[in-house]
Formats: C-alpha cells, sequence, structure tokens
C-alpha cells in the first residue's frame, strides 16, 4: 500500500467530526491493506509508529529536502526506514539519523512529508484515537465489536491483533491474558467532587448502594507479571522498565504466589514517607536512580487491583472478589488506601484526608465492575482538585492534521519582573479548544504577531488566558523550572491586561 492512500485517509479522517464516518474511513483503507501491512497501518492511522523512539525530534526535521513530485513510497519502506533510524546509537549516529531522515523524505510528497513529520513527532491531530481504530478494525475484519475490543485490551492494542480479526471471532476468542504480556489498563473518568462522582458510579451500576473510594497516588501506574522468579513490569504505555525498578521486584518476588498480575503505583517516597513531585517518581524511574539523590528515598510500589493468580483470571470477577485477594496476597503497607461504604459524606472526608497526606486525588469505584482494560467508563470516577492561573500567551504554533490552517497551540507565560522579556514560559498546550475559540484565537494572534518562522508565531505579550492545570512539576526545558502538568483552556480573559496576570512567584508558592 502506498503511504498516500494512508496519509489521505488521515486527512479525511481529520477532516469529519462523525464517529461513523471516521471508522467508515479508516475501515475502508485496512481492508485495501494486505496481510503484511494491517498492523502498520493500524498503529500508523492511531498516529503511531511501531518504534516507540527514533531519535527523530522538530530539529532533525526543521531543513527537509525538497519533496517529490509523484508518491512512491509504501508502508513497508517507511516502516523500515524508522527502523533502520532507531537502531542507531554512538558517536556519528546524529549525522547518519540526519542522513536517513533526509534520505527517506526526499522521496515523499509535499503531503507526504507534512504527515510523517506529524508521525515522528507525536503530533498527528486527526480525532482518530484507538477506540476508533479499534472499531473501525471490528468492522473491517467484519467480526463482533466485543471480540475486538477484549482481545485488543488483552493483547495490548488493535495492531497485535489485526491479523487475528481478519482470521476471524475464534482466532480472536483464542487470545487471552498471558502472564508475561501486559494488557490495556483500565482508566477512570472524571468528575468535579466526590458527591457527582458518586452519582456517576451510581447511575453506571444501576443502584446507589456500595462504593468504593481509593486514594490517587500521584505516581507512575505500572503493571506486575510474575511467572515464578520471572518479573516484568509495565508502564501505562506499556514500556518495560523492570530494570529500572529493582525494589518493585524484590517485594513482588517475595509474595506468596507463583503466577500473578498486579496493577498499581510506584512511588517515590522521601525519607518521611510523604511522596515526592510526579516529575522526580518520573525522572527517578526513566533512570533507575538519579545521581546521589536516588540514596534520598526509595520507589515504593501501591497496588489497587489482582488481574490473575496462580492460574485463575480474575479480569471478568466482580472488583469485590478481585480486592478481596488482593488483601490476601499483599501486605497493607503496599496496598493503596481504600475506604467503602454508602455514606458520601464519609467518603468526603476520606479524600480530605488523602489531599492532607500529599497524594493527588481519589478515584470512586463500582465494588461489582468487572475489569474492562483500556476502557474509561463510569466504573471509576478520579476527582482531582483542579488550579487555575491567568496566563500570558507568548507565541503560538500553526496547526496540524485537521486544525491545519489555524493558529493553535498556544505558549504560555507567568510575569516575571526578574526576565528580560518580562515573562517566564511554563508550557504550552491545545487542550479545550474549540472550533469558534481556534477561529478568534487565528485572527487575534495575526493581529499581534511579531514574527512567523513557518512553524511558531511569536506575539506581542498582551493576551491574557485563563488556564486549568492538574498539578505543576519541575522542568530543565523552562528558564523558571516549571511546567505545568495537563494545561488546558478554560477561556480568553478579555477583561484582564497583561499587567494583570498571575506571576511567576504566584506559581512557586502553587509548587
Amino acid at each position: 500500500m502506498l503511504l498516500r492512500e494512508l496519509v489521505a485517509c488521515s486527512g479525511a479522517v481529520a477532516a469529519t467530526r462523525s464517529r461513523t464516518a471516521k471508522i467508515g474511513l479508516i475501515a475502508d483503507l485496512l481492508r485495501q491493506a494486505s496481510p503484511d501491512e494491517r498492523a502498520l497501518a493500524v498503529l500508523l492511522l492511531s498516529g503511531r509508529l511501531r518504534q516507540r523512539r527514533t531519535g527523530v525530534g522538530w530539529r532533525t526535521l526543521v531543513d527537509l529536502p525538497p519533496p517529490a513530485t509523484e508518491p512512491a513510497l509504501d508502508l513497508l519502506t517507511v516502516d523500515a526506514a524508522f527502523e533502520a533510524m532507531a537502531g542507531l546509537s554512538g558517536p556519528g549516529s546524529a549525522t547518519a539519523r540526519g542522513t536517513a531522515v533526509a534520505a527517506l523524505f526526499a522521496r515523499a510528497t509535499a503531503d507526504e512529508q507534512a504527515w510523517l513529520r506529524a508521525v515522528a513527532t507525536g503530533a498527528v491531530r486527526q480525532g482518530a484515537l484507538d477506540s476508533v481504530v479499534t472499531d473501525a478494525l471490528a468492522r473491517a475484519a467484519d467480526v463482533p465489536l466485543t471480540a475486538v475490543r477484549r482481545a485488543a485490551m488483552l493483547a495490548g492494542g488493535a495492531a497485535p491483533i489485526a491479523e487475528s480479526a481478519f482470521a476471524g471471532a475464534d482466532a480472536l476468542a483464542a487470545i487471552g491474558l498471558s502472564v508475561g504480556r501486559p494488557v490495556l489498563p483500565m482508566l477512570a473518568s472524571s468528575a468535579p467532587d466526590v458527591a457527582s462522582a458518586v452519582l456517576k458510579v451510581a447511575r453506571a451500576a444501576g443502584d446507589g448502594g456500595q462504593f468504593a473510594v481509593d486514594a490517587k497516588l500521584d505516581g507512575i501506574r505500572i503493571q506486575v507479571h510474575r511467572a515464578g522468579d520471572e518479573v516484568v513490569i509495565a508502564t501505562r504505555s506499556l514500556d518495560v522498565i523492570t530494570d529500572r525498578l529493582p525494589e518493585v521486584v524484590e517485594i513482588v518476588r517475595a509474595l506468596p504466589a507463583e503466577r500473578l498480575v498486579l496493577d498499581g503505583e510506584a512511588m517515590w517516597l522521601a525519607d518521611d514517607g510523604r511522596p515526592r513531585a510526579f516529575q522526580e517518581t518520573a525522572a527517578r524511574t526513566a533512570s533507575g536512580a538519579v545521581g546521589a539523590d536516588a540514596q534520598a528515598g526509595h520507589v515504593t510500589p501501591y497496588f489497587f487491583d489482582l488481574l490473575h493468580l496462580d492460574g485463575t483470571d480474575l479480569l471478568d470477577r466482580p472488583a469485590y472478589e478481585r480486592w478481596s485477594a488482593l488483601e490476601a496476597l499483599v501486605a497493607a503497607e503496599h496496598r493503596v488506601r481504600r475506604w467503602h461504604g454508602t455514606d458520601a459524606a464519609a467518603a468526603d472526608s476520606f479524600a480530605r484526608e488523602v489531599l492532607a497526606a500529599g497524594h493527588e486525588g481519589v478515584v470512586v469505584k463500582d465494588p461489582e465492575a468487572l475489569y474492562e482494560a483500556g476502557r474509561r467508563g463510569s466504573s471509576w470516577v478520579k476527582v482531582k482538585p483542579v488550579h487555575t492561573l491567568d496566563l500570558v500567551v507568548l507565541a503560538v504554533e500553526h496547526g496540524s492534521g485537521r486544525r491545519r490552517g489555524w493558529l493553535s497551540n498556544i505558549h504560555l507565560g507567568a510575569r516575571d519582573p526578574d526576565s528580560p522579556t518580562g515573562f517566564t514560559m511554563l508550557g504550552k498546550t491545545f487542550k479545550g479548544m474549540t472550533d469558534a475559540m481556534l477561529t478568534w484565537q487565528t485572527e487575534r494572534f495575526r493581529e499581534l504577531e511579531v514574527a512567523d518562522d513557518g512553524w511558531v508565531v511569536t506575539v506581542r505579550p498582551e493576551q491574557v488566558v485563563e488556564i486549568a492545570f492538574d498539578g505543576l512539576q519541575r522542568s530543565t526545558r523552562y528558564p523558571g523550572g516549571l511546567a505545568l502538568r495537563f494545561a488546558r483552556v478554560v477561556g480568553y480573559r478579555e477583561d484582564k491586561t497583561a499587567a494583570e496576570a498571575d506571576t511567576i512567584e504566584t506559581v512557586r508558592a502553587l509548587a
């Protein structure tokens, strides 16, 4: 299959808001793919390369060769090129990677170059999430959607089951939970407060009876598989990080079981037992240690679910049965704190205790719920305090995919009298923007434009925007040493001038 066909499909998907239309477009393309292209097509249509890390970033893609006039690249050739780039390391690898990028992009047309740049940097914006592609795979293969979703959940995504889907429902049914192979984690929807979360769970459960509330730890999600002495630890994105968490391996090997699959969080704790900032946990687990600081605390696992125990799959058991088995297996010091009952006021009190202990929030759960891996439903509902700041837009990026033609991703700054520009950048966001907002801000930032390098439009720092965010993390990328976590636009503040925006000192006080 030529890359041109996939790029055209991606563009058509980005151009429509209809989920049904997106599914139909992707399904049509998957039907045209050959058996050895289907899994790759599923990944690419999800906006991802098969290679998790290629070493190719924006800097590598700034100066590209002139585009080809005729399409000639096919999917397998593109995949092979990125595979070769991913394998480069050591002295001279940067130069070799640049040469490989130039060779690949010289064979791509202008549209293909734009799409390849987007997929290489994780910037494909087409509104086709994994669930849309999974649904399209079911339609393309003419198999039950429930069978595809379950197989994708157990295999770690839609791409690994693409061929099984086309082989039929029996082939999908043969895919089960395999200890050692990470499954897609169950996810939580959101609510603004505990009372709303309880109502959401009650509606999903069909009654107003018992519910549970878990502490939501600000660590990294881990899924731990054990088969004898072999332990595999995977992140939420299914990256295997076993060698980076020897403390967790040791704890899991000591459990009284031979085969298990646990779901939980890993946190780097300070000596006083309080959690360190998420960014520190992420850095600690990214490398296994952070210099001498690795001695100042330890990574501790906290588990909240049990998916398999000594030959028995528990995915389809009610949550309370899984929790009971977890309590019998794992000591309280390595379990997430959990409250359960029927009193919403008591649940709210528990949530306040969790926040006072330095944690991120809580997750309200239905005790009857099955483990819906890879799904974000109403059986789990997270509640986290939301912070807002009034910040100033310093620059804005050209949109891509469905947002092509608009100015989209905004650069956010806080007032800083010690900065030569008067502002300190805290991050970027494109989240929370409606089409009407994108149209408005494109016109507004063209009025404030100072420079445009083809990717970033620098603007006069005059427009104030209200930004909601979940927290702050340390950052070496930004001069203030801090960055916003999960920032999204609440709205533009026409009633405020830049002189009334929040200061970097206000931000530091929150941190």
